[in-house]
């Protein structure tokens, strides 16, 4: 199949970036998207150009490195699903697809469709940890944890900081990311220590950051590859309420 595709090309965080079109012929509907990509890159170095840049690591939907807005859609058209592992056959024969960078102040380009996505480790820094030593696995399973706590903990886990929920809310807010990281470990009873602080201090990052705030459009739930609820983001401001109150 061919497959025609308008990409965002940008040099540098400074340059004036702008579409370029391509085109990418006898594309297996097997491959994944990013393969899609390798092929165009060879085919540009062949010719002599730059290849485009893009981020990926693992290819298997698990490490929230890979990350585009494809067809204006963060990740793709697939619900559910990573940019790495968006198929061919997903597409059309001759469909034109459009590939952007993550749009966010807080995710400033460093060259065509890679971002800047450091501002999430920085509020992981603020409090997205334990520091109590929890011990080795069969210590941590002698803290009970009741199963409605412990399902949810592991949803909210899952969390793989792509970023795909900041770049499809139109406030460009970092609440669902900043809220699972937050709801997991509140869940939690190695978590419950520092529970007060960690809401303060990581929401007062995200803020100093430059994400916008959340007015509950749910667009980050609805692209969100690992599928987590926006639940999340009122556990969140329950955290915050508590931590703020003097009897909380």
């Amino acid at each position: 199949m061919k497959i025609n595709l308008k990409v965002w090309r940008q040099s540098d965080p400074l340059a004036v970036g702008g579409f370029v079109n391509y085109s990418v012929e006898a594309v297996e509907p097997d491959l994944s998207f990013l393969e899609m990509l390798d092929m165009l890159n060879e085919q540009l170095i062949t010719q002599g150009e730059v290849p485009i840049e893009f981020d990926h690591d693992c290819r298997e939907g698990i490490c929230g490195t890979c990350g585009m807005m494809i067809n204006g859609r963060a990740h793709g058209p697939q619900k559910r699903t990573a940019a790495c592992q968006l198929y061919m056959r997903h597409f059309d024969e001759g469909e034109t697809v459009t590939l952007e960078p993550w749009r966010a102040t807080a995710f400033p380009v460093i060259k065509d469709l890679v971002v800047d996505r450091s501002a999430f480790d920085r509020i992981m820094m603020a409090g997205g940890y334990v520091s109590i030593k929890t011990g080795a696995a069969p210590d941590a399973n002698a803290v009970l944890v009741d199963k409605p706590n412990a399902d949810k903990a592991f949803d909210y886990a899952t969390c793989i900081g792509c970023g795909a929920c900041v770049a499809a809310c139109p406030n460009a807010s970092a609440s669902l990311f900043t809220a699972a990281k937050i709801s997991h470990l509140a869940l939690l009873a190695q978590g419950k220590p520092e529970r007060k602080q960690r809401v303060v201090k990581m929401t007062k990052q995200m803020t100093a950051e430059g994400f916008g705030d959340c007015s509950n459009h749910g667009e980050c739930q609805s692209v969100c590859p690992q599928g987590i609820s926006i639940d999340a983001i009122a556990q969140m401001r329950r955290e915050y309420i508590r931590a703020k109150l003097p009897f909380g």
